[in-house]
């Protein structure tokens, strides 16, 4: 890519302003001086333009002498011999993106699948890059799409969607021994997206949630295992203290009663296993006779004033 400058076109200018003011100096004199002043500063002017080549900080100049590769030049001023030498490339050393792809491409296990990656690479040996290759840019366009189709052949799905980081490496080993010989450096290959049959991405949806599903219920019923463990140690912990029995089921009467103020059912099978039907008889019991003795109290002065 060859780049701008004003410098040869101000140069060509300058010296041909010089020469035809040179030739209108003539003109009185000689016309035909006049004539071939303008001639040869117009000759001078433009050899002048073509010697001077001025780079940008980012460019190399390959100069060919007679169709031989004569020098690197760059950046800055350069001089060249015109018609002698020629600049066959402004080469660019930055660091250059190039988008590629593969379309409708097996995987492993026979998928087709659509791949979009971005090579990072930069021109390290600008004379391998000229002399070596017709196009290099063109080249590498190539290589990367080859080495991506190989990769993909190679790799299992799953392999690809997982293990994407992997896949860019594999991908920069190949390309970068493919272009080293034509002084290119790999320096990173990201791949941007994989793409695989809609069929296939509902069916693959599936079974991630079937799989989500079966995990769910395994811990559940891990959880309720350990549980029926915890519930089975302090069974035990109560077989030889009835008091702490009685206490604990005291305590969840308590603690129902103080949530839901309400009714609180409780099967007499537990009552009797508990040994609480008795208590709470005999309470019920007490509570009774206590609001017998209450009442006959109450009613004994009426009875004595009906005797007398």
């Amino acid at each position: 890519m060859k780049s701008g400058s004003a410098i040869p076109p101000l140069i060509f200018f300058i010296i041909l302003a010089a020469g035809l003011a040179v030739a209108g100096a003539q003109v009185g004199s000689s016309i035909s001086g006049a004539a071939g002043i303008a001639v040869i500063s117009f000759i001078l002017a433009s050899l002048a333009g073509l010697a001077i080549k001025v780079p940008n900080q980012w460019e190399r100049l390959i100069v060919l002498r007679l169709g031989k590769f004569l020098a690197m030049k760059g950046p800055g001023l350069c001089f060249i011999i015109p018609i002698v030498d020629t600049v066959v490339y402004w080469i660019d050393v930055r660091v250059i993106t190039t988008s590629f792809n593969a379309e409708k491409t097996l995987t492993k296990d026979t998928v087709p699948v659509d791949v979009d990656a971005v090579l990072f690479w930069k021109v390290i040996d600008p004379e391998k890059a000229a002399l070596a290759v017709a196009d290099y840019q063109s080249a590498i366009s190539w290589a990367s799409q080859t080495a991506l189709r190989d990769v993909i052949g190679k790799t299992i799905l799953s392999d690809m969607l997982e293990g994407r980081d992997k896949i860019s490496g594999e991908l920069q080993r190949i390309i970068d021994a493919r272009t080293a010989p034509w002084g290119i450096n790999v320096i990173a290959v990201e791949v941007k997206d994989v793409l695989i049959p809609p069929a296939l991405e509902d069916a693959m949806s599936m079974q991630a949630q079937a799989e989500r599903e079966r995990q769910a219920r395994v811990i559940l019923g891990d959880s309720e295992r350990q549980v029926a463990e915890k519930f089975e140690q302090a069974a035990k912990s109560y077989v030889d203290n009835p008091t702490a029995l009685h206490l604990r089921a005291m305590n969840m009467l308590y603690e129902g009663l103080k949530q839901n103020s309400t009714i609180v059912l409780v099967p007499s099978t537990a009552l009797d296993s508990m040994q609480l039907g008795g208590v709470m008889g005999t309470t019920a019991m007490a509570a009774v006779q206590a609001e017998g003795k209450t009442a006959s109290r109450a009613t004994r002065p009426w009875t004595d004033a009906a005797h007398r």
